[in-house]
């Protein structure tokens, strides 16, 4: 029984959560706290607490961390397969729909003139976090440091195609020395 409920639990909010695990939070305190009172909002709060600070989107950890709780691992898996299945069976017919009308040419002129607006968009979004609090100076000459990691980072990952993690570990590791 306690299976049936979690899938069902989980399946409501990842049916009406729109916006991301911040906006089903208070979907998902409803469903563990209030209704089926799986723990208490003192263990909810840690819950939240542990889902930020762990790797993976926000809402995932929460139901994966509920799930393993009331059913174990079993119970982790089906909470979080549970939440996902709806974006996932919604994401499967956008794709049977855009594969079967590929040639149509509503549909290629709309996804080809979206390409410059994803471009755009994390164009802005890594504008946006080019700020005096991402690259500091410590004295050397304004921001050069940071912006020398910034910059050969972007070399060796677009150019000489370096797997990204190594360079995320490499940064943290000047990071540690140098700051």
């Amino acid at each position: 029984m306690i299976y049936l409920q979690l899938f069902w639990a989980y399946l409501k909010i990842g049916i009406f959560g729109f916006g991301g695990g911040y906006a089903m939070l208070s979907m998902i305190q409803f469903e563990i706290v209030d209704h089926y009172q799986w723990m208490s909002l003192e263990e909810f709060t840690d819950m939240v607490a542990l889902s930020q600070m762990t790797p993976g989107p926000f809402s995932i950890n929460i139901a994966t961390f509920t799930g393993y709780t009331v059913g174990g691992f079993w119970g982790s898996l089906l909470a979080s397969f549970s939440l996902v299945l709806p974006a996932l069976i919604l994401f499967m017919i956008v794709l049977k729909f855009l594969f079967k009308n590929k040639e149509n040419y509503i549909i290629k002129t709309t996804l080809s003139s979206m390409k410059p607006v994803i471009a755009g968009l994390i164009f802005v979004a890594a504008l946006q976090m080019m700020n005096a609090n991402n690259f500091t100076d410590f004295g050397l000459h304004q921001n050069n440091i940071s912006v020398i990691i910034c910059i050969v980072s972007f070399i060796a990952v677009f150019f000489a195609k370096i797997n990204p993690i190594l360079l995320i570990l490499a940064s943290g590791l000047v990071g540690y020395f140098v700051y």
